[in-house]
């Protein structure tokens, strides 16, 4: 998929080079992070680490991803309404779960599901459906290849390579749209994203995500190699103990289009994005989160990156920026691991476990957020496809009707980080007492 993209939108390529030398400075300059990512099994994923943004728009082609993904062992995770801040869309993360999976390729779909009942004319709203109702977003054998994996178990290598080569044809971009100008021209009056998932064969990559371990650098030098970048990074601010999520991108390219009747148009809807992920925060640090980007986006609205960014942090000092504080008021979760002297026989193993980490017996590692943030993605999607917010979507969550179309459920990302990190608690405690 990367390669496909690269080919399709060659900015991607410059920022997946930009990234790899502002990853690699980094890396150089600060060789305690170079040691401590290698010690939590972080610096082999960091070059393949992605993510994408995929766009759909009726329940059956989200159902029908849901089976395509679990080929690849990835879920859905994580309910997010984009509608709370203006995008007619509601969505979910589709990811591995499991450690040795995130360990060994991290990639994640961000998946949209376009909401139609939100499009206030009847007419337009009809339109729609009808056009959508008439497309199928996979290949024949696609379907055929996920229906075997179902009823076997499992994919030969063959059968693996097969299905890959057919499922990426549901992600390639197409320049030829579905509809008249007209029609296009009527659906991105209601909304940009309306006529980017409405109007074409399938659910292309809208973006690309690499992973930066300095994304202010990144976005400082996005310029000079020629990438024109959105005007603020979304998420918390720079911090010691980086948080959750931020996020910056490039603006989308405009593209070309041929419209039915062989009249051109264009189309801005594609473009490259970088992430610098955090720590996981409980649901006491997300309230807090929630509490402190309110108050900032109230107060930062208009402003440059660089006065955005400096009101930001202000407002966030009343966030803990030491991982000893995150893990005493319970704001963020943690992996609990023995140290070397925690291995070694005759050590104590009684005391509770700030104890044991002070007398270096267990460490206790910040659990990476795998996850997104429903205002930065809505955030990225509105800078680059041109359109404000439309206070019309605003408050529809409905997470019921997600699932419905999914033909599943939709995983907690809170329960599972709680998850590990009561396992590993509990398995560092054991092991003291064996």
């Amino acid at each position: 998929m990367s390669a496909m993209y690269q080919a399709e939108v060659p900015q991607y390529e410059t920022l997946l080079e930009l990234v790899d030398q502002v990853n690699r400075e980094t890396l150089e300059h600060d060789p305690a992070m170079a040691g401590r990512l290698s010690n939590f099994d972080e610096l082999n994923r960091l070059g393949v680490e992605r993510h994408g943004a995929i766009r759909v728009g009726t329940a059956d082609e989200l159902a029908m991803l849901r089976r395509l993904f679990a080929v690849m062992g990835m879920v859905p995770v994580g309910y997010y309404d984009l509608s709370e801040a203006g995008v007619p869309v509601h969505s979910t993360a589709f990811r591995p779960v499991a450690d040795d999976a995130l360990a060994y390729n991290p990639f994640r779909i961000f998946t949209s599901l376009l909401r139609l009942e939100l499009i206030e004319s009847d007419t337009l709203r009809e339109r729609a459906a009808k056009i959508l109702s008439e497309r199928d977003i996979f290949t024949r054998e696609a379907r055929e290849l996920v229906a075997l994996h179902e009823s076997q178990g499992g994919l030969t290598d063959e059968q693996a390579e097969r299905f890959v080569n057919e499922a990426l044809e549901t992600f390639r971009w197409h320049k030829d749209a579905t509809v008249d100008l007209e029609t296009y021209e009527a659906l991105q009056a209601e909304h940009r994203l309306i006529a980017d998932v409405v109007c074409f064969r399938g659910p292309h990559i809208n973006h690309l995500t690499p992973r930066t371990l300095d994304i202010d650098e990144a976005q400082r030098r996005m310029p000079q190699a020629g990438m024109n970048p959105k005007d603020v990074i979304e998420g918390p601010p720079r911090r010691d103990c980086p948080i959750l999520l931020r996020q910056t991108s490039f603006k989308a390219l405009e593209e070309s289009i041929r419209f039915a009747g062989e009249r051109q148009g264009t189309h801005t809807a594609r473009f490259g994005e970088i992430e610098q992920r955090g720590v996981a925060l409980t649901a006491k640090g997300r309230e807090l989160y929630d509490r402190l980007l309110g108050e900032s986006r109230r107060r930062t609205a208009g402003l440059a990156n660089d006065e955005h960014q400096r009101v930001l942090a202000e407002v966030f000092t009343a966030f803990p920026d030491t991982e000893a504080e995150l893990r005493r008021q319970k704001l963020a979760f943690f992996d609990y691991r023995l140290t070397e002297a925690g291995r070694q026989p005759g050590r104590a193993g009684d005391a509770d476990i700030e104890t044991l980490i002070e007398q270096g017996l267990v460490e206790a590692r910040p659990i990476t957020y795998e996850d997104f943030l429903p205002v930065s993605a809505a955030g990225i999607f509105q800078s680059n496809l041109g359109g404000g917010q439309s206070d019309a979507y605003e408050g529809n969550a409905n997470r019921e009707a997600f699932e419905a179309a999914l033909q599943g459920t939709v995983l907690d990302e809170l329960e599972l980080y709680a998850e590990r990190e009561r396992t590993s608690y509990q398995s560092a405690l054991q092991a003291l007492q064996d």
